[in-house]
């Protein structure tokens, strides 16, 4: 299989064990949740390894180490994003798979088990068309100061939702325009996101217009904006207006 091929590869399967977790029934709430992401790292860990052993990984559930530093291949993974969406039997959850050379998150699938879809960098399809009214999605627990301005003067409605898989992913689905996080995230939050999204031809970069960078010593990203391309200048401006 070629990267692409097997970011999604592992995304769907780690996605259908997801649901056979839930779908036991032994498991409830945070429980489910922790049982969930276990299962599925060990699988992608595993698989990982086995495929691709020269390889570096950065897994949310997985130590840390300074190996993959310097590195040009990291896989970037994320078991379950939205692991409270996943625990509630909601749809609005994801699992991301990723690769990053040198530093670009340059390949990646986003499965959304619930909903039976794998979105990946190798299998763009064509954005749905523009609605009238922006769209932006949003934190359905905490929405960002910031994502709530902005859309206040774009004149966008919030649309609440899970994980930051999904609200990438609702984008090129047709259910948004716009998804700016300024509440800080992990890069194996958004790193298989953002390469869909990219190699859909979406906007992304930080919201102050830099690149997403990744493998970094440091993981945590504060902030991101993924858009439709027609967008991104209005955004940025509005960030701006703002201070």
């Amino acid at each position: 299989m070629t990267d692409a091929q097997l970011a999604a590869h592992l995304a769907e399967h780690a996605g259908r064990i997801l649901i056979a977790v839930r779908e036991a029934g032994v498991f409830e709430g945070k429980a489910l949740g922790k049982a969930g992401d276990r299962t599925a790292n060990a699988f992608l860990m595993e698989a990982l390894r086995a495929q691709r052993p020269d390889d570096a990984i950065l897994c949310e559930e997985e130590k840390d180490s300074d190996y993959r530093i310097g590195e040009e291949r990291v896989w970037i993974v994320d078991p379950v994003d939205g692991t409270h969406e996943y625990g509630e039997a909601r749809s609005d959850w994801a699992v991301h798979v990723a690769l990053s050379i040198d530093g670009r998150p340059e390949i990646g699938a986003v499965a959304l088990p619930s909903l039976g879809e794998v979105l990946r960098s190798d299998e763009p399809r064509d954005l749905p068309g523009a609605p009238e009214t922006l769209r932006m999605v949003v934190s359905r627990t905490r929405p960002a100061a910031e994502a709530v301005a902005v859309a206040e003067v774009l004149g966008a409605d919030l649309v609440p939702m899970g994980s930051a898989g999904a609200k990438a992913m609702a984008i090129i689905r047709g259910e948004a325009d716009i998804y700016l996080h300024s509440g800080g995230q992990f890069e194996w939050d958004s790193c298989a996101p953002a390469a869909v999204a990219a190699a859909h031809g979406l906007h992304i970069s930080r919201i102050d217009g830099n690149p997403l960078v990744y493998n970094q010593t440091d993981t945590y990203m504060p902030d991101l904006l993924i858009c439709r391309k027609e967008h991104a200048q209005a955004v940025f401006e509005a960030l701006a207006a703002r201070g």
